[in-house]
Order: C-alpha cells, then sequence, then structure tokens
C-alpha cells in the first residue's frame, strides 16, 4: 500500500519506519528541512531502541522516504496519517490543535483522489468531526473519509510496541475505510486484535488509557507512602497485588510520578473536557495533583539527606522521562532538579546516557552535566537517582560511594532500594 504521514516525531518515525518494514511505501512528511535531510540521509532525530536499525533498512529498500512537499508526500496515498504535536495550553489544560488543523488545511489542499485521513494525533473527542468538516470547507471536491486510529505506542519500546500491539483500536464506521486498515496491518504475524468502533469512542479510548495508567501510578506512589510509614515493603505489596489478574502488574512500580509528552497533557485535556461538559472527574483530578505534589516530595527527601550541609553538592543519575527514551517534555526528574536548584547554596551535577541534549535546553547552564555517572558522583554528597536506566541498576554502588564526599548517601528514586 501507499501511506502517507505527516509528522516525524515519537509517534510518526517509528510507525513509519515499521510500514516500511512490513513492505508499504510510505511516504514521511515534515516541515522541519534539516530534520528530513538528517532523516534522508539515516540519522534518526529522537532515540528509541531499534529506531536507527528500522530507519537505515526503510531507506535502503527504497521504501520509506522523506519530503517537507506534502503534496508530493500525499499524491498516490491510499491512508494519510496525521501524527503532529498536540500540546497542552498551558492557561487552560485543554489540547492544543493549532498544529493538527494547519496540516489537516494543508493537506486537504493537495487531495485529489479517494483517500483515508486517519489521525493519530492523540485529540479531543469530536476532534474527527471538525477535521472532516475543514477538510470540505478548504477543498469541496475531496473525497476524504476521516478515521481515528490512535497509537499506543510506549516510549523506549515504540519499535517493540509497533510490531507486537495488544491491539489495534479503529474509529470508523466505514467498511471501504475498515477494509484498507485490515489490509494495512495484514502483513504482519501474529495478526493484531482489532476493535472497530465509533470515531468518539476511539478518541475517547485513548484518553481513557492514559488516564487510567496515570492513575494507576498515582495510586502506587500513594501506597508507597503508606508502606514506608507501616514499615511494609513496597515491592512485596505491589506483587502482591499486580498477581490478581483484575489488577495486574503493569505500572505498579512506585517513583517520582509520571512524566512525556502523553500522560501530564492528556489527564489535563481529559479533565478540561469533562469540565467543559459539566461532568467531574474527581480521580483524575486528585491523579494530577498529586503527580506535582510527589515531585516536591523527592525534592524535599533530597534536601534532607543534605540539610546540615551549608554548601551541598548533588549527584543526579537520570534526566528523561523514563529509561529507553531521551525525551525530557514533563520530565519528573527534571521536575526534581528545579526544585533542588532552588534551595541557596546547592549545586547539581547530572548525567543522563540518552537525554543531556534535551535536558541542556531545560535547564541550560543552572546544573553541571557530567560525561558519565562516575564523574558525576565524584564529590557529591549525595546521589539522587530520578530515571531507572539499567546502567544504574547494575553500577557498584559500593565503588560509587567511594567517589563521593562523606557522609555519602544514595536517595533513589526509581528503584527504591534500601540505600
Amino acid at each position: 500500500m501507499r501511506i502517507a504521514i505527516i509528522g516525524t516525531g515519537y509517534v510518526g518515525l517509528p510507525t513509519g519506519a515499521g510500514l516500511a518494514k512490513l513492505g508499504h511505501d510510505v511516504t514521511c512528511i515534515d516541515c522541519d528541512r534539516e530534520k528530513v535531510e538528517k532523516l534522508r540521509a539515516g540519522q534518526v532525530t529522537l532515540f528509541e531502541e531499534g529506531l536507527e536499525e528500522l530507519l537505515k533498512s526503510g531507506l535502503e529498500s527504497g521504501r520509506l522516504t522523506f519530503t517537507e512537499d506534502v503534496a508530493q508526500g500525499v499524491k498516490g496515498a491510499q491512508i494519510v496519517m496525521v501524527a503532529v504535536g498536540t500540546p497542552e495550553n498551558p492557561d487552560t489544560g485543554e489540547a492544543n490543535l493549532t498544529y493538527l488543523f494547519a496540516a489537516v488545511k494543508q493537506l486537504a489542499q493537495c487531495l485529489k483522489d479517494p483517500v483515508v485521513v486517519a489521525v493519530k494525533s492523540t485529540v479531543p473527542v469530536g476532534t474527527g468531526d471538525r477535521v472532516g468538516a475543514l477538510i470540505r470547507e478548504t477543498n469541496p471536491a475531496a473525497q476524504a473519509e476521516v478515521i481515528s486510529l490512535p497509537e499506543f505506542l510506549r516510549e523506549g519500546y515504540a519499535v517493540h510496541d509497533f510490531f507486537h500491539p495488544n491491539r489495534i483500536v479503529v474509529g470508523t464506521q466505514s467498511k471501504e475505510a475498515r477494509s484498507l486498515i485490515r489490509e494495512l496491518y495484514a502483513p504482519m504475524e501474529p495478526s493484531p486484535k482489532m476493535l472497530f468502533v465509533s470515531r468518539r469512542s476511539s478518541e475517547a479510548i485513548k484518553y481513557a488509557s492514559n488516564a487510567f495508567l496515570a492513575m494507576k501510578i498515582h495510586y502506587i506512589n500513594e501506597m508507597s507512602d503508606f508502606c514506608e510509614a507501616v514499615q511494609a515493603d513496597i515491592h512485596e505489596v505491589a506483587r502482591g497485588m499486580g498477581e490478581d489478574t483484575r489488577i495486574g502488574l503493569a505500572f505498579l512500580r512506585p517513583g517520582p510520578g509520571y512524566g512525556g509528552s502523553c500522560f501530564p497533557k492528556d489527564t489535563k485535556a481529559l479533565l478540561h473536557m469533562a469540565h467543559k461538559h459539566g461532568v467531574e472527574l474527581s480521580l483524575i483530578r486528585s491523579t494530577i495533583s498529586g503527580n506535582a505534589k510527589r515531585r516536591e516530595l523527592m525534592a524535599h527527601k533530597i534536601l534532607d539527606a543534605v540539610k546540615d550541609i551549608p554548601h551541598p553538592r548533588i549527584a543526579v543519575w537520570g534526566l528523561a522521562f523514563k529509561n529507553g527514551t531521551d525525551d525530557c517534555r514533563e520530565s519528573p526528574a527534571i521536575g526534581i532538579v528545579q526544585h533542588l536548584i532552588k534551595r541557596a547554596g546547592v549545586t547539581v551535577t547530572a548525567y543522563d546516557p540518552k537525554a543531556m541534549d534535551n535536558a541542556r535546553k531545560l535547564l541550560g547552564d543552572s546544573i553541571t552535566y557530567a560525561p558519565d555517572k562516575e564523574s558525576a558522583a565524584q564529590g557529591a554528597h549525595v546521589l539522587a537517582i530520578l530515571t531507572e536506566w539499567p546502567e544504574f541498576a547494575e553500577a557498584d554502588m559500593s565503588a560509587i560511594k567511594k567517589l563521593m564526599l562523606e557522609p555519602s548517601r544514595v536517595i533513589d528514586c526509581r528503584f527504591l532500594a534500601k540505600s
């Protein structure tokens, strides 16, 4: 099949490279010329395990191409996927659809043949209706069937998740669109489970799923505080809970809270939608406020360890919002560091295996960036582990502590091991 994807971010790029591996002819479109040139040269513009190899494979096969030209990119496409960002509106919490509608309008001007327009961006319920209306308004002659095709790729595991989806949700009532989507994923083995629902239900499923997972993270973090107070082991408690098939083990790892490009903005957007329709989502509201407080709590724990030191030196391992990605958007680690440096006299030296460049864009010169974990720990009074990278879990902590100043201490906000 001939596929076009508008947007080459954490959704568009792994999806495009994955579809090319399945044998489809894929053109990824992006307005950033520098990014397009890098991708054409086989240089990944974001970190995902296995993505670089997948990109190069697609380029070598000729099935994966990149362009800035929307008209050229969508020419002859049977399906056009829209995978642009829908960031949070900082004033209201709602999803900002500016980039989405700009992309759709540009796309509509280029449509000449019948096509399925699949919205992969996370959008408020009812956006598909607005997309369809915008296409008709821009190009009355366009023959476009707008469907919802939300993504469920986990950052850090996007390549794996593309080839091993636990379900594919498709929002459409069109028999022709359903047939095309079945054909799109037909090369996958084993055949993925496909759930065909209404377009609005599909849009709601994405928000409902992310909000539930965020709520589960918040719950286990609160339970972790409770276990600490009553001297119970949160890992044993989580394991005992997770063995109940009604609950499951996923997302029952306590830590500094959720972050990234999805959970923070999607919970706020869902809350905004609910308020607009006069619905009270008390659990989601509590999750959002509790997650923000979690970062403050972690920062206070770290600062308490050096409260008697006039000019404490704090080492930080991990800046990405989770392991497996270089994404620092809404990273709990970044938020915690920002709390730390507010205290007068505090010096922070940090290291992350993949996210240093993105972290620097957010923190600037307010901290020192170390080339490796040992250098970060050198001369520190306390070490805070804020992202669960495997190399941190495998580190020889007795050797690391010898690099630190006495009395050395490790505050493990991710693995929650005794230190």
